[in-house]
């Protein structure tokens, strides 16, 4: 019946979608048959028909998991235990203060010119720190459950890297002690740390200690507190960066210094304050020497 109905009206079936069951052309489907309809479905088909866009072949790697495991030394034994013990046991807080290096630069090119033994950076901060800690003891202290030691001397440690580890030996009354001298101890505990000949006693008795990563080209960063002592400061690399001087922006040498500090024995204000006098005698090194 469709088909002649189709035939009569010169309809071509190629072109009418059926309705009925497995797409069968029915009598109603040749009646609503529009030549309009046919021609947008047929523009549509080609669309409809398209392959999406092929994945893109993502080629494959086989890798292989594995790991080495060696036995820890005695010394990071110690070196975990006590870290682990002063970083959850220490309420840690840090202040961080930038230090102009020019004239300290100037200074200590000045001094290596006629002094015994050449002079370092980081031996300027150690006679730097010791003045500073005269000036602010409560920075040279101990937390000792039912009392605060506040230490009159001042024993600075140095922390050295090590084959397996870490290791702080101790630069004793540095405030008294002269920028070359200090540097001739520096220099000689680092000669016996990488022989593996430093002894206990060369690392007892801190009360302050210094870390420096400047070498390494560490603008800054924050150290765990080498208990008992009350604070340890973090000193990073000396950066060329543009600075106002005069009302002008001038090239400068910025070094960044870190305190960390135990919360129970320094306070905020206490280590800013340490900061500001280390600061003024670091941006001043004729003061050192007097």
């Amino acid at each position: 019946m469709a088909k002649k109905i189709a035939k009569d009206k010169g309809i071509d079936l190629a072109q009418v979608a059926g309705s009925a069951e497995g797409g069968r052309i029915i009598k109603k489907d040749i009646e609503n048959f529009t030549p309009a309809a046919a021609a947008a479905a047929k523009a549509d088909a080609p669309a409809s028909s398209e392959k999406a866009a092929a994945a893109p072949v993502i080629p494959t790697y086989v890798g292989e998991e594995k790991y080495t495991e060696k036995p820890v030394s005695q010394m990071r034994k110690v070196i975990a235990k006590r870290l682990g013990e002063s970083l959850f046991t220490a309420p840690h807080f840090y202040l961080t203060i930038s230090i102009d290096m020019d004239n300290a630069m100037a200074a200590r090119t000045q001094i290596n010119d006629v002094a015994p033994v050449k002079v370092s950076f980081n031996d300027i901060v150690i006679k730097a720190v010791a003045l500073a800690l005269k000036k602010h003891p409560a920075v040279n202290s101990s937390w000792g459950g039912d009392k605060i030691r506040f230490n009159e001397h001042t024993n600075i440690g140095v922390a050295m890297a090590v084959e397996d580890g870490l290791l702080v030996p101790v630069v004793r009354f540095a405030d008294g002690k002269s920028l070359s001298h200090i540097s001739a101890e520096v220099k000689e505990y680092g000669q016996k740390a990488k022989a593996k000949k430093l002894q206990p006693s060369d690392w007892e008795g801190s009360t302050f200690t210094v870390s420096n990563l400047g070498m390494f080209g560490i603008d800054e960063f924050t150290s765990i507190i080498n208990s008992p002592d009350g604070a340890i400061l973090s000193v990073g690399a000396i950066q060329q960066v543009p600075v106002v001087k005069n009302g002008a922006v001038v090239p400068g040498n910025v070094m960044k210094l870190t305190l960390g500090c135990d919360h129970r024995v320094v306070d905020g204000a206490t280590g800013a304050q340490f900061l500001q006098t280390l600061k003024g005698f670091l941006e001043a090194p004729i003061r050192l020497l007097a």
